[in-house]
């Protein structure tokens, strides 16, 4: 029996327990050599792909972002509060500025040389930006006379109206009736055309005419001030008033137009041009006014009058104009020219205070990413990557500015019309100041946020676990 055993042992049979036989590991080899070949080894399978709740959706970084704002109300007010000053100041002045231009070329332009009209001047209106060699030549122009005219309108047979006004300077004077005196009124020499060219309507009475001219009548036509100031809105045409001392006969009042810049346009006392002269003298600029009839008639007119303008000063060819045609244009141009100074020192204000907003902005996420070190430490540890972090840190600097750029952009419109609504100033904000002023506000974020940013995503995750 026992023989039995540990022969079938030997062959390799069952135990007594009737399990395999236990073989030793070189005759596993062994084994395994002598039987069927190994199978190939599985393929190496990729890497398993990040999973989709690791990497912070853009929906996450935003709200997060706002999440701190919030916890921080009084702090972020204060980190933005240079963004906003200086937003809201280039919104404001902007606003004031382009309101300024549209107000000068709607209201101002017409209503001081009339529409569909130019002017021959003998000094161009520009006289604050002309050099002082160009202004000693100019002084030596020829005064503009009646023969002038009379060539102006042999060129120009199909103009509405030519008048002839006097110009600068402008004689102001006290106008006196009974015993009531209202100071500082405007007086001007014209003929009547120029009443044509300026559309005037009139209250009461009569313009004046070609006879009141040609007799050098003391006669005059007066703005609504003197109507409701001196004769308290009763119609005072057939009473005398006194103009430089001299009593002037009222034949006809003007319908009110209105201030502007707080400055009135009815305010004046308009007589024949040729009394004017007797009283005041010849004025250094006396100026042609030439009404057309549609708009797209000017151009060409002035291409007219300009020939016979050179014709009746005896101009050779090459020689320079020594007389000024302008139009209302050259009245606006004039003020956008004085207005481009502001343009040119608003942006470097305005520099200086982003500066000033983004430098603080930095300092307060520099601060933010120290007080959240082990915050960061901890994202890094789940999975989020150096980009996570990035991205993180520089929304929230660029949410702090935008929103600072959106209060300064509000406040500033406010602030524009708050000036509008208390001022003669008038206001207009426009759509490209907001864009500006928009973009200005992103764009600090952006530039004074990636440093702080790319130092937060820059932490060992180890180390920042370890912060306290």
């Amino acid at each position: 029996m026992g023989g039995q055993i540990l022969a079938r042992a030997a062959d390799g049979g069952e135990n007594l327990l009737g399990h395999p036989p236990m073989l030793a590991p070189d005759q596993v080899d062994r084994e395994d050599s002598k039987g069927s070949p190994p199978s190939p080894l599985p393929p190496p399978q990729p890497a398993p792909a990040r999973s989709p709740s690791v990497v912070m959706r853009f929906g996450d970084v935003l709200t997060t972002a706002i999440t701190q704002i919030r916890a921080n109300k009084l702090r972020s007010f204060f980190t933005l509060l240079g963004v906003i000053v200086s937003v809201a100041f280039l919104v404001a002045v902007v606003a004031v500025i382009q309101g300024m231009n549209a107000y000068v070329k709607e209201s101002i332009a017409d209503a001081l040389i009339g529409s569909n009209t130019f002017q021959i001047r003998r000094l161009p209106i520009n006289l604050g930006l002309i050099e002082d060699a160009e202004w000693l030549r100019m002084q030596r122009r020829p005064k503009l006379g009646t023969a002038d005219v009379d060539f102006v309108r042999a060129a120009l047979p199909n103009a509405t109206a030519i008048s002839v006004q006097s110009g600068f300077p402008t004689p102001r004077s006290d106008v006196v009736s009974g015993d009531k005196t209202l100071g500082s009124i405007q007086v001007y020499g014209v003929t009547p055309e120029y009443q044509t060219i300026q559309d005037y309507k009139f209250r009461y009475g009569d313009p004046l005419t070609d006879v009141d001219t040609r007799e050098r009548r003391y006669v005059g036509v007066v703005g609504a001030d003197i109507t409701d100031k001196l004769f308290d809105g009763r119609n005072p045409v057939g009473r005398s008033i006194h103009v430089h001392g001299i009593p002037i006969l009222i034949v006809g009042t003007i319908a009110a137009k209105g201030k502007v810049l707080g400055q009135s346009f009815d305010g004046f006392v308009m007589l024949p041009i040729t009394t004017f002269e007797s009283m005041y003298g010849r004025r250094q600029s006396t100026t042609i006014s030439v009404k057309m009839a549609e708009a797209q008639d000017v151009a060409p007119a002035m291409q007219q009058a300009e020939e016979a303008m050179r014709v009746a000063h005896r101009l050779r060819p090459g020689e320079a104009d020594n007389f000024s045609i302008e139009t209302a244009d050259a009245l606006v141009n004039f003020w956008k020219q004085l207005t481009q100074v502001l343009f040119t020192v608003i942006p470097a204000m305005v520099a200086i205070g982003i500066v000033v907003g983004g430098i603080v902005i930095m300092n307060i996420m520099l601060m933010s990413v120290r007080e959240r070190t082990h915050e960061i430490g901890l994202r890094k540890s789940v999975g989020a990557r150096r980009a996570d972090i990035l991205r993180q840190f520089l929304a929230e600097s660029i949410m702090l500015a935008a929103i600072g750029g959106a209060i300064g952009a509000t406040g500033g419109w406010g602030f524009a019309a708050l000036i509008a609504a208390v001022s003669p100033l008038p206001a207009r904000v426009t759509t490209w100041s907001i864009v500006v002023a928009l973009g200005l506000g992103a764009g600090v974020g952006v530039i004074f946020g990636v440093y702080p940013a790319s130092r937060a995503a820059r932490l060992d995750p180890v180390a920042a676990m370890r912060a306290d």
